[in-house]
Order: structure tokens, then C-alpha cells, then sequence
């Protein structure tokens, strides 16, 4: 099985909703874009998980170098943790798997699972080259 990222493109028309004045945008999901944009590898992370922990040890360990936001540690970081939960259709603000949630090259790839299984089927290595976080 071979997991897709998605592309912010479909995020951000199911992050406005249309209010009474006009267009009202997600703070949560605008931060996210942003600090996604910011490098190669961004993890959404919280610096107590054991999960979190493994995913930027995976990244490390390919010699990349992941921009992390602990959230847990952020000021805006409850925001975010809710927008990244909607993102992903968890239910809930402790859904499990809901963090770390990964993305690369700007796009989304998931929670654990699916960075793990990427991992795992050899998808995961073009990914990082094509969003130039590897030069192997």
C-alpha cells in the first residue's frame, strides 16, 4: 500500500468558512501552513511522546534535519493541536496518533502510521529527495 500526501490546496478551501461578513479563516489551520512552509521536514510534535520522539529520531537517524514544533512548548500550540486534529479526522484533542503529524516538502503525510508505513514501503526516501531534505 502506498500512501499519498495531500497538498495544501484542498486544505485551505475546507478552511474557510463563508460568516455573515464574508470568509472567516482557521487560525490554526493558517499557522499551520505557514510554519509547514517554513522547511523541507516540519514535525508537529509535543516534547513528553514517545511517538514524537521515535519520529524525529527516524528523520535524524536519514540525516535530515526537521524543523519541530513542540506544542506542548508553543504559544499557539493548543490552536494548532486542534487544527492538526481536524486535519487528520481524529475525534478528539488525546486521539491517539494524533501527533506527531509530519509534513514534507509543505505537503501533509500524516501521523505516525503513515510516515512509519512510507518508511517502510520505500516511498518515504523520494519524498525527503524531492522536497530536497536528502542528497543521497
Amino acid at each position: 500500500m502506498q500512501y499519498q500526501t495531500e497538498s495544501w490546496g484542498s486544505y485551505k478551501m475546507n478552511s474557510l468558512g463563508f460568516g455573515g461578513l464574508g470568509m472567516v479563516a482557521d487560525t490554526g489551520l493558517l499557522r499551520i501552513e505557514s510554519l509547514a512552509a517554513e522547511s523541507a521536514v516540519v514535525i508537529f510534535s509535543v516534547s513528553t511522546c514517545c511517538m514524537c520522539h521515535a519520529v524525529k529520531g527516524l528523520f535524524r537517524g536519514m540525516g535530515v534535519s526537521p524543523a519541530v514544533h513542540e506544542l506542548d512548548l508553543h504559544p499557539y500550540g493548543g490552536d494548532i493541536q486542534r487544527a492538526l486534529i481536524r486535519l487528520l479526522g481524529c475525534s478528539g484533542s488525546s486521539s491517539p496518533g494524533s501527533l506527531p503529524v509530519v509534513f514534507i516538502g509543505g505537503k501533509l503525510v500524516g501521523a505516525m502510521d503513515r510516515v512509519m508505513a512510507s518508511h517502510i514501503n520505500g516511498s518515504l526516501v523520494p519524498l525527503l529527495k524531492d522536497a530536497g531534505a536528502l542528497w543521497l
